[in-house]
């Protein structure tokens, strides 16, 4: 009926905003659990299809705020999103928050365009692994370690084992596989804009969007709302596309929510301080700390 009674306006009337889908990546690149979900292709491919298929959005929207995270995920999402950009030919443009880093960088490269906040976190390409040894720590409280395997290089990098010189070089020749994918995204993506040589950039180091700016990690300084209507026209509209939380997430969340403000200590104990959930909360902190956040 809208549509029907729009024809009689005058035309500065009858004009249809411009539509842009926004779709929001936020928290540590992971594979999560239906108790602590992660930022995955699982758990964006949904967002992305539904914002892709919007027919007269000339543009789709990719808020990040990420520290990184798992360099596979990051990967899929980031050619899921150049897959459909070709296939609905439409633009991409990311949008960094208070961070684009590592992984997070990764996603945003999926853009043509690249806006960040001059405050923002980019950059920190380069691949990490880290861990812990217990070795003396099971001495002194008198364990044995028994490990029985099929394959000679099968408990590898065991944190309660001396570390062995051969699989630590195992493991720098595996990073530096992934190393050379990430800095062949880049290359591909911003080659031509980059300002500064690959042996400042490519180290792992991040800097503030201002900065990014100048070296070529970004194309402009803003924040999404004025840099859209800018360039699409004032009345242009965002529109945030939701995930879908899935059917169990539908009877999951009441009765956690029970479980956490009634009913069964063990239970509201089990809800918010699972060990799980402790040791996913411990992992994401460290992500953000190696950023200064």
């Amino acid at each position: 009926m809208k549509k029907k009674l729009k024809q009689f306006l005058p035309e500065k009337y009858r004009k249809e905003p411009t539509i842009i889908p926004v779709v929001r990546m936020t928290g540590p690149i992971m594979v999560g659990s239906q108790m602590r979900p992660g930022l995955s292709m699982a758990s964006v491919a949904g967002q992305l299809h539904k914002a892709f298929s919007i027919k007269d959005a000339p543009a789709v929207a990719i808020a990040i705020n990420s520290p990184g995270g798992s360099p596979v995920q990051s990967r899929l999402i980031y050619e899921r999103i150049r897959q459909l950009a070709e296939e609905k030919d439409k633009k991409v443009i990311s949008f960094c928050e208070d961070a684009a880093a590592s992984g997070g960088y990764m996603l945003a490269i999926a853009g043509d365009e690249i806006v960040a906040d001059p405050s923002s976190i980019v950059g920190s390409i380069g691949v990490v692994s880290g861990g812990f040894g217990f070795v003396n720590a099971i001495e002194k409280l008198g364990v044995e370690r028994r490990v029985y395997t099929a394959g000679t290089q099968k408990a590898m990098l065991d944190p309660f084992k001396p570390e062995n010189p051969d699989h630590t070089k195992h493991l720098n020749a595996l990073l530096e596989d992934l190393f050379e994918t990430f800095k062949d995204l880049v290359r591909n993506r911003r080659g031509d804009k980059l300002t500064k040589e690959e042996d400042e950039l490519f180290t792992g180091a991040f800097w503030t969007g201002k900065k990014g700016k100048e070296y070529g990690l970004v194309d402009e300084l803003g924040d999404m709302s004025g840099y859209l209507k800018q360039k699409y026209g004032e009345d242009t509209k965002l529109k945030l596309i939701a995930s879908g939380g899935g059917l169990f997430s539908r009877f999951r969340m009441p009765g956690m929510m029970m479980a956490a403000q009634g009913g069964d200590p063990i239970d509201r104990i089990a809800a918010g301080l699972s060990a799980d959930s402790i040791l996913a909360s411990l992992e994401e902190r460290a992500l953000w700390s190696r950023l200064g956040l």
